[in-house]
């Protein structure tokens, strides 16, 4: 299905210089004395490297259906991540570098959304907040109770993050998985 540039999303699967590429931002403009164009950042699907492209704002554009799934995390082989669906129990592996910052969230079972163009994963979306056990919590000190202080834990991933002294080891925590900040206890 071909759509005018001025209607390309983030998000959507394109066909670019015979590759199939995720538009990761769009951005419409309309300098002064010249024709409004479509500046895009496109993501390679075969090379996972990004792009900065400008099509005219009418030009036509293939579009490539995209298809979203709930995946659970599985579990790691060597650096490679092992997700299943839960519904046909299908595994899809993944490499580090299209996990990204995910991993600092991700345990056994977690779900993510994951989407699809031509049965190959192009993007992972991880909840907007996930439950992690504080794995260690150095105590706070006695009379460090002015307004808001905070301590350094790690969590169950490795991620560490700032938290208020009251936290403990073996506590579950919610954390932002947007900013990477702790937002309460479980």
């Amino acid at each position: 299905m071909a759509v005018n540039a001025n209607e390309l999303r983030k998000g959507q699967a394109i066909k670019y210089n015979t590759d199939i590429c995720v538009v990761l931002e769009v951005t419409h403009r309309t300098p002064g004395n010249l024709r409004a164009f479509v500046q895009g950042i496109l993501r390679s699907i075969r090379t996972g490297k990004s792009m900065d492209v400008r099509f005219g704002s009418g030009e036509k554009i293939e579009t490539v259906p995209l298809m979203t799934y709930k995946m659970e995390f599985s579990y790691k082989t060597g650096d490679d991540y092992v997700f299943v669906n839960p519904e046909t129990y299908e595994e899809v592996t993944v490499t580090p570098e299209f996990v990204g910052d995910a991993k600092n969230y991700l345990t056994e079972n977690s779900l993510v959304t994951m989407t699809f163009v031509e049965e190959k994963a192009v993007i992972i979306e991880m909840p907007s907040s996930v439950v992690l056990v504080v794995s260690n919590a150095p105590e706070g000190l006695k009379g460090d109770s002015a307004n808001n202080v905070q301590k350094t834990v790690t969590l169950e991933t490795g991620l560490e993050i700032n938290v208020p002294l009251f936290i403990k080891t073996g506590e579950k925590i919610k954390v932002d998985t947007r900013t990477g900040k702790y937002m309460e206890r479980a």
